[in-house]
C-alpha cells in the first residue's frame, strides 16, 4: 500500500498540472466553430478529472488515523534511529511490483497531458494527416456540429398532438420556440390539449432533446446546477398558484365525468373497460357476464385491474390524482423547456436562417454547398489584431429585412427576393396546409413525396391532371369529372367510329359488331 503523504502530494501536483493544462487549452487561438467546441469539451474533461482529484484529496485528508499512524511509522524514537528495517521493507514492495510488471512505463502521467494538449496537424504540413473527431459524432448532420438544432422530429409531433387549432410549418414552429422569452412555452395551446398523455410524451422529447443538446455545445456550462435551480423555482411557483393556464382542478373536472365514469368503469370479472355507466350496467345481466362471475367464483385470486383500481366508486378520485400528478408533470417539463429555449435563442435564430436560406437554394447549389461541407477546413493562420476585428465586423451582417441567406452566407438582394416570390406564401391543402415560400417551391412541391402521400391519402393519381390544385373538395371534384369524360369517349368512340363491309357498306363499331357476331357480315 502507498503511503498516505505521498499519495497526497502525488494529488496535489496532478491537480497543478491539470490547472496549466487547463489555462493552456483556454488560452489558444479558436478561430472556427469546430476548434472552439473541441476545445471545450477537453476543457471539461480536465474540469472533471479535477474535481474527481479534489474528492478524492478531501477524503484523504479526513482520515487522520491513517496520517497519524503514517507520521508514527516514519518518525523513529532516538533508541531506535538507526533501525531501517522499514525503509528496507518498502524498497523490498517497490522492486516486487516492477519485477511483476517490467514493461510498466514511468511518467504515465505526462503521456496522458500530452494527449489533451495535443493540437493534431494544427500547421497543415502533413496533408495525409487524417485525424479521428470522436466530437463529430455527437451531433447530427443536420445540427452541423452544433450550429443549428435539428428539430423535424419534434415538428412532427407537434403537428400530431389532438384537437390543436392548426398545424404548423417549420418555420412557424420555431417563431413559437423563438417567442419562449416572453412566457411560458405553448401557451398557444388550450388547456384540454396540454392535458393529454400525447402532449406529455411530446415535451419530455423536446425537453430531453434540448439538455442534450445544451450540454453537447455548452460542455463548461453547469446546465444540471441551472436545471436544479429551475426545478425548485416551478415548484414554488405551482404551490403559490402563479400558472394561471394549468389550473389542475378545472382540468381534473373537465376530464372526468360526473357520472362516475371517468375514463372507464373497469368489469374485473370480463377484464373490459366501459366507457359509460349505462353500457356498463347493461352488460351486467349478459350471458358472458354470467360466465365470467362463475369462472371468477371459482379461482382462488380474481383478475386484477391493471389500471390498479377495483373499486367502482373510487375510479373518479383515482382518474382526478393521475390527471393531476400527468398535468403537473407536463407543466413541469413545459417550465424547464422554457428556460433552456431562453438559453438557445441565438442558435434557433440561425437554425431559421439556415432554413430559410436552404429554401432559396436550387438542387446543383445544395450539392455543391454539400461538397464543400465534405472538405476539410483550411489550416488556421496567425493574423494580426486588426485583421481580427475587420473579419469580425464582416461577420455582423446588417439584415434588416429578415431576407433569405445565399449560398455566400449573406442576404441574397431584395429584387432577386421579390422576383422569386419569396415573400407570397402558398398554402397546400393536400400537404396538410404546409406553407411554401416563393412560386418556385410551390410548383416544385407537387412533385415531391409530401404532396404524393397527400394524394394517396385521397384515393387519386398524382398526374399532371392536378397540377396546381391545392384544394381536396376541387381535387376531388376534378377526379368525378376526369371519370365522366373518360366514360364519354368510350361511348363516342363506340357510336362515332365507323367501319366498312365487303359490299362497301358504312356501318358505326356497335352495329357493325353486333352483325359480326349474328354472321350477317
Amino acid at each position: 500500500m502507498d503511503s498516505i503523504i505521498e499519495t497526497q502530494r502525488q494529488t496535489h501536483e496532478e491537480i497543478e498540472r491539470y490547472e496549466t493544462a487547463l489555462y493552456s487549452l483556454l488560452s489558444r487561438n479558436q478561430p472556427t466553430h469546430e476548434i472552439r467546441i473541441q476545445t471545450e469539451h477537453k476543457a471539461a474533461q480536465v474540469l472533471d478529472r479535477i474535481s474527481s482529484r479534489v474528492t478524492a484529496l478531501h477524503n484523504s485528508y479526513l482520515d487522520e488515523d491513517a496520517r497519524k499512524f503514517e507520521i508514527g511509522t516514519l518518525s523513529a524514537p532516538a533508541a531506535a534511529q538507526n533501525d531501517l528495517s522499514e525503509f528496507y521493507a518498502r524498497l523490498v514492495k517497490v522492486q516486487d511490483h516492477y519485477n511483476k510488471y517490467p514493461d510498466a512505463v514511468a511518467g504515465g502521467f505526462d503521456m496522458e497531458l500530452a494527449a489533451i494538449l495535443e493540437e493534431g496537424n494544427q500547421d497543415g504540413l502533413d496533408d495525409d494527416y487524417e485525424e479521428d473527431d470522436p466530437i463529430s459524432l455527437l451531433f447530427s448532420g443536420e445540427e452541423a456540429y452544433g450550429k443549428y438544432l435539428d428539430l423535424y422530429t419534434n415538428h412532427t409531433a407537434y403537428n400530431n398532438l389532438k384537437n390543436i387549432s392548426k398545424r404548423l410549418p417549420y418555420l412557424q414552429y420555431l417563431d413559437i420556440l423563438l417567442a419562449a422569452p416572453n412566457g411560458l412555452l405553448h401557451s398557444e395551446l388550450s388547456r384540454e390539449v396540454r392535458a393529454t398523455k400525447d402532449y406529455e410524451v411530446y415535451i419530455q422529447h423536446l425537453h430531453d432533446y434540448l439538455l442534450s443538446f445544451v450540454k453537447r455545445t455548452q460542455p463548461l456550462v453547469d446546465i444540471q446546477t441551472k436545471h436544479q435551480e429551475a426545478e425548485v423555482e416551478f415548484y414554488q411557483k405551482w404551490d403559490d398558484g402563479e400558472f394561471v393556464d394549468w389550473n389542475e382542478n378545472k382540468t381534473a373536472k373537465q376530464s372526468v365525468n360526473t357520472d362516475g365514469a371517468g375514463e372507464g368503469i373497469w368489469c374485473s370479472a370480463c377484464q373490459k373497460s366501459y366507457s359509460k355507466k349505462t353500457v356498463y350496467d347493461a352488460h351486467l345481466t349478459s350471458k358472458k357476464h354470467m360466465k365470467a362471475i362463475a369462472k371468477q367464483a371459482v379461482s382462488e385470486t380474481p383478475p386484477q385491474n391493471p389500471n390498479g383500481t377495483q373499486n367502482i366508486t373510487a375510479q373518479p378520485a383515482n382518474n382526478v390524482q393521475f390527471l393531476k400528478s400527468r398535468l403537473r408533470s407536463s407543466a413541469l417539463l413545459t417550465y424547464l423547456s422554457t428556460s433552456l429555449l431562453v438559453v438557445l435563442v441565438p442558435t434557433i435564430s440561425e437554425t431559421k436562417s439556415n432554413v430559410e436560406r436552404r429554401f432559396s437554394l436550387t438542387a446543383r447549389e445544395r450539392e455543391q454547398e454539400l461538397l464543400e461541407q465534405s472538405k476539410p477546413p483550411p489550416a488556421p493562420t496567425n493574423a494580426s489584431g486588426d485583421a481580427a476585428a475587420e473579419e469580425e465586423e464582416e461577420e455582423r451582417i446588417y439584415n434588416p429585412l429578415k431576407l433569405p441567406l445565399g449560398w455566400d452566407g449573406k442576404p441574397i438582394p431584395y429584387w432577386l427576393y421579390k422576383l422569386h416570390g419569396l415573400g407570397v406564401e402558398y398554402r397546400c391543402e393536400i400537404c396538410s396546409d404546409h406553407v411554401y415560400m416563393g412560386r418556385k417551391n410551390f410548383d416544385r412541391h407537387f412533385q415531391e413525396s409530401r404532396h404524393a402521400f397527400g394524394m394517396r391519402a385521397l384515393g387519386l393519381p398524382n398526374t399532371k391532371h392536378f397540377h396546381e390544385i391545392t384544394r381536396i373538395e376541387d381535387a376531388l371534384s376534378l377526379a368525378e369529372k376526369l371519370k365522366q369524360e373518360g366514360r364519354h369517349e368510350i361511348f363516342e368512340q363506340e357510336t362515332m367510329e365507323e367501319l366498312e363491309d365487303d359490299e362497301g357498306n358504312v356501318y358505326n363499331r356497335k352495329t357493325y359488331e353486333d352483325l359480326k357476331k349474328q354472321g350477317l357480315i
